[in-house]
């Protein structure tokens, strides 16, 4: 059925097909005087109907000026009933379109030629004032059902713009999603390879032995960012059903020790009856945390992750002291400016909150909690 409406209002033609035979085969009511073709004449103020929907106005007019020509012709003034069928489809059509205005007058004009009729032809007739009055209902009917329809139409349009706004806000949505995931997936992983590529650079002479570690370091941060860039392209490809597997909490030892830090971790409560959803978005803020420690902190600042699993959600808190060393002659690492924002859209999508700032021994401190409705 809705199919069938669908196809319906694209094809419009088709909906007047009805019309335009009662129009045709309407019987006719024509005085016996002249031919036959001039009989027929009034048919042809009918043809402006068919451009009605793209000229209201201008077919409201012309089907008023062919009306009053039949209403003060002898030959056509009782071929009422197509005439004035014709002036209510005109009716209708301003109503329906919002020119509510332009309607009045053509309502005006309508129960003004009805009038002028019962003057020069009421005479004639059994009772020509019931004959005007019956033709009123006629008019109202067409008014109203162009409210009706009026009133569809912008129902219609209304829900199609409800759901433009909610599809471009989905796929906004989305877009900040993945920028955030391949944010958090690069960011980390490249910070990694690129400062410990300088310190092999640097330790190339003095110590060949760390410089092997290092490169191992640089070989397994790699593949861990392409299986994770794999994994983010698959939930491209395949949509909601391919987000699993994700990163959670039981990666997070593999992730401190590859910052190649001293960063201690302390992981209390079970995360057995946590969304793993969660887990995923407190792995995410571990991980940026950590990112920005390794761009930021000197070389000897140490660094420690809690992680606490309540029955109401995930406290996490990542700190690191201020060290002492001065920092290393790597280049600067570029900032996308993303990562403390990611942070508080993760903690925002579970009701949480989030702190950041220094501390006084100059190191830097982020705590952030995820509330898990029961």
């Amino acid at each position: 059925m809705e199919r069938l409406v669908v196809w319906a209002r694209r094809h419009r033609w088709t909906v007047d097909l009805p019309l335009y035979a009662v129009f045709v085969f309407l019987s006719p009511n024509w005085n016996d005087a002249g031919s036959w073709g001039v009989r027929a004449i009034p048919m042809l103020f009918l043809l402006p109907l068919l451009v009605r929907r793209r000229f209201p106005r201008t077919v409201a007019v012309l089907i008023i000026a062919g009306a009053a020509l039949v209403y003060f012709t002898e030959i056509w003034a009782y071929d009422r009933g197509r005439t004035e069928l014709a002036m209510a489809v005109v009716l209708f059509n301003l109503v329906k379109v919002g020119h509510r205005w332009f309607a009045a007058l053509i309502g005006a004009a309508i129960v003004t030629l009805d009038v002028q009729w019962a003057s020069l032809w009421g005479s004639y007739a059994d009772d020509p004032t019931f004959m005007i009055i019956a033709t009123l209902p006629l008019h109202v009917a067409a008014w109203a059902l162009g409210e009706f329809f009026r009133k569809q139409d912008q129902l219609t349009a209304e829900e199609k713009k409800r759901a433009d706004a909610q599809g471009r806000a989905a796929a906004a949505e989305e877009r900040t999603r993945i920028a955030r995931e391949l944010h958090d997936v690069l960011a980390h992983s490249m910070t990694v390879i690129v400062l410990n590529a300088e310190g092999a650079k640097l330790a190339r002479h003095r110590d060949p032995e760390a410089v092997d570690r290092t490169l191992d370091t640089i070989g397994r941060t790699g593949r861990d960012a392409l299986a994770e860039l794999r994994r983010l392209l698959e939930v491209l490809h395949a949509g909601q059903a391919a987000r699993s597997p994700q990163p959670t909490l039981d990666e997070l030892r593999e992730l401190v020790d590859q910052s190649g830090r001293a960063v201690t971790l302390d992981v209390t409560g079970d995360p057995g009856g946590l969304p793993a959803s969660a887990a995923l978005q407190a792995y995410r803020i571990v991980q940026e945390a950590l990112t920005n420690m390794i761009k930021h902190a000197p070389a000897d600042a140490t660094g420690r992750v809690t992680v606490a699993f309540e029955p109401s959600g995930i406290r996490i808190e990542v700190t690191n002291t201020g060290g002492l060393a001065a920092p290393a002659p790597a280049p600067a690492l570029p900032s996308s400016g993303r990562g403390l924002t990611g942070m508080r859209q993760r903690v925002e999508m579970y009701h949480g909150e989030l702190a950041t700032g220094p501390l006084p021994d100059g190191g830097y401190h982020v705590h952030a909690s995820l509330v898990v409705q029961p």
